[in-house]
Protein backbone atom coordinates (compact mmCIF):
# COMPACT_ATOMS: atom_id res chain seq x y z
CA UNK A 1 0.00 0.00 0.00
CA UNK A 2 2.42 2.46 1.19
CA UNK A 3 4.76 1.74 -2.22
CA UNK A 4 1.30 2.06 -4.09
CA UNK A 5 0.92 5.69 -2.64
CA UNK A 6 4.68 6.77 -3.30
CA UNK A 7 4.75 5.65 -6.78
CA UNK A 8 1.57 7.66 -7.76
CA UNK A 9 2.82 10.48 -5.67
CA UNK A 10 5.77 10.42 -7.85
CA UNK A 11 4.27 10.11 -10.82
CA UNK A 12 1.97 13.13 -10.43
CA UNK A 13 5.43 15.10 -9.07
CA UNK A 14 6.98 14.01 -12.56
CA UNK A 15 3.70 15.28 -14.31
CA UNK A 16 3.98 18.10 -12.47
CA UNK A 17 7.55 19.08 -13.10
CA UNK A 18 7.25 18.60 -16.91
CA UNK A 19 3.88 20.34 -17.66
CA UNK A 20 5.88 23.21 -15.81
CA UNK A 21 8.66 22.82 -17.73
CA UNK A 22 6.31 23.15 -20.94
CA UNK A 23 4.62 25.99 -19.85
CA UNK A 24 5.71 29.20 -21.89
CA UNK A 25 7.10 31.70 -20.08
CA UNK A 26 8.35 35.23 -22.02
CA UNK A 27 12.10 35.80 -19.95
CA UNK A 28 12.68 38.99 -18.74
CA UNK A 29 13.52 41.54 -20.85
CA UNK A 30 17.55 41.41 -21.01
CA UNK A 31 19.72 44.55 -19.61
CA UNK A 32 22.47 46.12 -21.05
CA UNK A 33 24.99 48.97 -20.63
CA UNK A 34 25.33 52.26 -22.73
CA UNK A 35 28.06 51.47 -25.75
CA UNK A 36 26.80 48.32 -25.51
CA UNK A 37 24.94 47.40 -28.94
CA UNK A 38 20.95 45.76 -28.47
CA UNK A 39 19.31 43.95 -31.35
CA UNK A 40 15.60 43.77 -30.68
CA UNK A 41 14.06 41.63 -33.65
CA UNK A 42 15.13 43.69 -36.82
CA UNK A 43 16.66 46.65 -34.80
CA UNK A 44 19.77 47.27 -33.92
CA UNK A 45 19.85 49.76 -31.21
CA UNK A 46 23.38 51.59 -29.55
CA UNK A 47 23.09 54.15 -26.59
CA UNK A 48 26.13 56.46 -27.35
CA UNK A 49 26.10 58.29 -24.31
CA UNK A 50 24.05 61.02 -22.15
CA UNK A 51 24.37 64.37 -20.80
CA UNK A 52 22.41 66.52 -18.37
CA UNK A 53 21.13 70.12 -19.04
CA UNK A 54 19.19 72.70 -16.64
CA UNK A 55 18.16 74.86 -19.88
CA UNK A 56 18.30 74.35 -23.79
CA UNK A 57 18.20 77.19 -26.53
CA UNK A 58 20.49 80.34 -26.48
CA UNK A 59 20.29 83.53 -24.80
CA UNK A 60 17.33 85.06 -27.39
CA UNK A 61 15.08 81.78 -26.80
CA UNK A 62 15.85 79.94 -23.65
CA UNK A 63 13.78 76.45 -23.04
CA UNK A 64 13.95 75.92 -19.14
CA UNK A 65 13.59 72.36 -17.80
CA UNK A 66 10.45 71.24 -15.53
CA UNK A 67 12.74 69.51 -14.05
CA UNK A 68 16.11 67.84 -15.92
CA UNK A 69 16.59 67.45 -19.40
CA UNK A 70 18.23 64.08 -20.37
CA UNK A 71 19.85 63.47 -23.21
CA UNK A 72 20.44 60.45 -24.52
CA UNK A 73 22.71 60.17 -27.89
CA UNK A 74 21.67 56.61 -30.19
CA UNK A 75 21.90 54.96 -33.15
CA UNK A 76 18.97 52.43 -34.66
CA UNK A 77 19.76 50.29 -37.73
CA UNK A 78 16.99 48.06 -39.38
CA UNK A 79 18.24 44.91 -40.01
CA UNK A 80 15.13 43.40 -41.06
CA UNK A 81 13.88 43.19 -44.53
CA UNK A 82 10.77 45.59 -44.32
CA UNK A 83 10.17 49.43 -42.79
CA UNK A 84 10.08 49.79 -38.72
CA UNK A 85 8.41 52.11 -37.02
CA UNK A 86 10.27 53.21 -33.95
CA UNK A 87 7.86 54.82 -31.03
CA UNK A 88 8.88 57.48 -28.62
CA UNK A 89 10.97 55.46 -25.87
CA UNK A 90 10.48 55.42 -21.95
CA UNK A 91 13.01 55.92 -19.34
CA UNK A 92 12.14 53.83 -16.07
CA UNK A 93 13.21 55.26 -12.58
CA UNK A 94 14.61 52.44 -10.01
CA UNK A 95 11.23 52.83 -7.86
CA UNK A 96 9.16 51.68 -11.51
CA UNK A 97 8.19 54.87 -12.59
CA UNK A 98 7.73 55.38 -16.24
CA UNK A 99 8.68 58.54 -18.25
CA UNK A 100 7.70 58.95 -21.92
CA UNK A 101 9.92 60.76 -24.10
CA UNK A 102 9.42 64.32 -25.43
CA UNK A 103 7.64 64.95 -28.28
CA UNK A 104 9.28 68.52 -28.93
CA UNK A 105 13.12 68.86 -29.55
CA UNK A 106 12.81 72.05 -30.01
CA UNK A 107 16.82 73.18 -28.83
CA UNK A 108 18.38 69.95 -28.91
CA UNK A 109 20.98 69.80 -31.58
CA UNK A 110 20.27 66.67 -33.92
CA UNK A 111 17.20 65.48 -32.52
CA UNK A 112 16.12 62.21 -33.97
CA UNK A 113 12.59 63.46 -34.55
CA UNK A 114 9.21 62.35 -34.25
CA UNK A 115 8.62 60.10 -37.21
CA UNK A 116 11.03 57.44 -37.54
CA UNK A 117 10.45 54.83 -40.41
CA UNK A 118 13.71 53.23 -40.67
CA UNK A 119 14.05 51.02 -43.88
CA UNK A 120 15.91 47.67 -44.18
CA UNK A 121 19.66 48.28 -44.15
CA UNK A 122 19.58 52.24 -42.85
CA UNK A 123 20.35 53.22 -40.08
CA UNK A 124 19.11 56.29 -37.94
CA UNK A 125 21.64 58.84 -36.07
CA UNK A 126 20.39 61.78 -33.50
CA UNK A 127 19.54 62.42 -29.85
CA UNK A 128 16.24 61.87 -27.90
CA UNK A 129 15.10 64.17 -25.06
CA UNK A 130 13.72 63.13 -21.37
CA UNK A 131 12.07 66.09 -18.75
CA UNK A 132 12.97 63.46 -15.55
CA UNK A 133 14.06 63.81 -12.15
CA UNK A 134 17.93 63.57 -11.42
CA UNK A 135 18.44 60.14 -10.98
CA UNK A 136 19.59 56.66 -12.79
CA UNK A 137 17.38 54.93 -15.26
CA UNK A 138 16.64 52.01 -17.74
CA UNK A 139 15.74 52.89 -21.07
CA UNK A 140 13.23 50.73 -22.84
CA UNK A 141 13.88 49.75 -26.25
CA UNK A 142 11.21 48.13 -28.70
CA UNK A 143 11.83 45.88 -31.52
CA UNK A 144 9.56 47.89 -33.21
CA UNK A 145 6.19 44.99 -33.66
CA UNK A 146 2.87 46.26 -32.85
CA UNK A 147 1.36 47.35 -29.83
CA UNK A 148 1.16 44.33 -27.96
CA UNK A 149 3.59 41.98 -29.55
CA UNK A 150 6.21 43.85 -28.84
CA UNK A 151 9.73 42.51 -27.50
CA UNK A 152 11.81 45.28 -24.82
CA UNK A 153 15.20 45.34 -23.78
CA UNK A 154 16.79 47.94 -21.35
CA UNK A 155 19.70 49.97 -21.61
CA UNK A 156 20.85 51.01 -17.98
CA UNK A 157 22.15 55.10 -17.90
CA UNK A 158 23.98 55.81 -14.55
CA UNK A 159 23.54 58.95 -13.30
CA UNK A 160 26.33 60.94 -14.17
CA UNK A 161 26.69 64.58 -13.10
CA UNK A 162 27.69 66.98 -15.77
CA UNK A 163 29.35 70.52 -15.65
CA UNK A 164 26.98 72.06 -18.10
CA UNK A 165 28.32 73.90 -21.09
CA UNK A 166 27.24 75.18 -24.32
CA UNK A 167 22.77 75.08 -23.46
CA UNK A 168 22.14 76.17 -27.27
CA UNK A 169 23.93 73.14 -29.26
CA UNK A 170 24.10 70.88 -26.24
CA UNK A 171 27.16 69.85 -26.42
CA UNK A 172 27.70 66.94 -24.62
CA UNK A 173 31.07 67.11 -21.49
CA UNK A 174 33.36 64.48 -21.90
CA UNK A 175 32.27 61.58 -20.02
CA UNK A 176 33.37 61.22 -16.72
CA UNK A 177 35.06 57.19 -16.50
Amino acid sequence: MFAKACTTTAGVLILAGFLAGCSHREPPPAEYPMGEKVTLGPLTYNVIESFWRTQLGDALKIRPAQQRFLILSLSVTNGGGSDVSVPLLTLENPDGRDFLESDNGEGVENWLGLLRNISPAQTEQGRILFDVPLSSYKLRLTDGAGPGAEKYGWVTIPLRIDVESDAQTATPVAPVK
